[in-house]
């Protein structure tokens, strides 16, 4: 999950899409003071560490 976050005009907004290249699209066209974020759980098995 990404997460863009956005500060304009004293305000804080949060919008969140599935993937990458949806969130970069969109970040282009955002105006404001922005970050983007990859949110990433501790349980999801793509991100499994692995332990020999």
């Amino acid at each position: 999950m990404w997460i863009i976050t956005v500060y304009s005009n004293q305000t804080i907004k949060m919008f969140e899409f599935d993937t990458k290249e949806e969130a970069r699209e969109a970040f282009k066209n955002i105006h404001g003071c922005k970050i983007i974020s990859e949110i990433v759980y501790f349980n999801d098995p793509n991100f499994a560490l692995i332990v020999h």
